[in-house]
């Protein structure tokens, strides 16, 4: 090829370019292609392979189908890697890498060539773009979020549509001046005009919103910059209540509560059971209730220090007995 001028005509340098393309395509069809790890360079790549016409497309694609030749499919797959490049610009708005998108929908597009059909009487860039658009789909369903957003077929309607549909809301609330126009959500009338419009229901859509509204939470927070762990759905969400350390200790305390103390009063004499029952288990929650000591000291014709020292010594008598019938239940256990 005759060398190019510094000042060649840029029309020229074009040409240039689609020629030594063409030639190295019919030589090495992937040698023009290179990594998606330098995407600027790979977009000029593909946009610089020339399209197939109608009749050699044909020709191809009945070389691949009657001869398995995969030299045709290559020529076939390098000829549409820019529809594919146009296709992933669309969906650049889900926050996926665009090198991800392509190397997908790169995917879809050999699955259309191997299952073209020449004789179908369409174009293969209008047979694939529904592969490429079904893997970029399913690759952004999977990695938008950690869990997955969208699994039945009206859920994927809507995850693919409902931020669109919102968009052109807000330009018709922007036309008609409307003051709802700087509202997140969508109102009544607009949830049952998506239901329409997609044939979802409109819980459906209300779900839907709410799933794309909502973010990805850690379920263990990591520690700030002062080392201290904020409130992380894991101190919440655990479900500590059969664990056996805390069964054993409910069970303990259920005990305490009703047959330990009846086991305890048991131990006591009647006075001192008297005594007790008066001053502790017969106040009722205000306060209210129960005898002071100087009732009880007036009941028995003793001093109110007397009564006192009753209460310690059985208090101290019921705590011993409820340890002896709490390590008797330990060795049972």
């Amino acid at each position: 090829m005759k060398t190019l001028g510094v000042f060649a005509h840029p029309l020229r340098v074009k040409e240039a370019l689609m020629t030594l393309s063409t030639a190295l395509v019919a030589r090495d069809p992937w040698s023009v292609v290179p990594s998606l790890g330098n995407l600027d360079a790979y977009i000029r790549a593909v946009q610089a392979i020339p399209m197939l016409e109608a009749d050699e497309e044909q020709q191809l694609a009945r070389r691949l189908r009657d001869q398995q030749d995969v030299q045709a499919a290559s020529r076939l797959v390098l000829s549409h890697l820019r529809l594919v490049v146009s296709i992933s610009r669309q969906y650049l708005g889900y926050g996926l890498p665009q090198s991800d998108l392509i190397q997908e929908g790169n995917v879809g597009l050999m699955k259309a060539v191997k299952r073209f059909n020449p004789e179908q009487g369409v174009r293969l860039v209008s047979y694939a773009m529904h592969w490429i658009k079904a893997e970029i789909h399913e690759y952004i369903l999977k990695n938008w979020r950690m869990v997955k957003v969208a699994t039945t077929k009206a859920q994927r309607k809507l995850f693919f549509n409902l931020r669109s549909l919102k968009h052109s809301f807000k330009g018709e609330a922007a036309d008609a001046n409307e003051a709802h126009l700087g509202r997140a959500g969508l109102s009544e009338a607009e949830i049952h005009r998506v239901a329409s419009e997609l044939d979802v229901r409109p819980e459906d859509v209300i779900e839907m919103e709410m799933r794309m509204a909502g973010g990805d939470v850690a379920l263990e927070a990591p520690l700030d910059d002062d080392g201290d762990a904020p409130v992380a759905p894991v101190a919440y969400l655990a479900d500590d209540g059969h664990e056996p350390t805390r069964v054993i200790e409910s069970r303990a305390r259920d005990w305490m509560a009703s047959d330990g103390i009846r086991h305890a009063l048991a131990s006591l004499d009647e006075r001192s059971r008297r005594i007790v029952e008066s001053r502790w288990l017969q106040v009722n929650d205000d306060g209210s209730g129960g005898l002071t000591l100087h009732d009880l000291a007036a009941e028995y014709g003793v001093s109110a220090e007397r009564i006192r020292q009753i209460e310690v010594a059985a208090m101290k008598k019921m705590r011993k007995a409820l340890a002896d019938a709490q390590a008797v239940d330990t060795v049972d256990v």
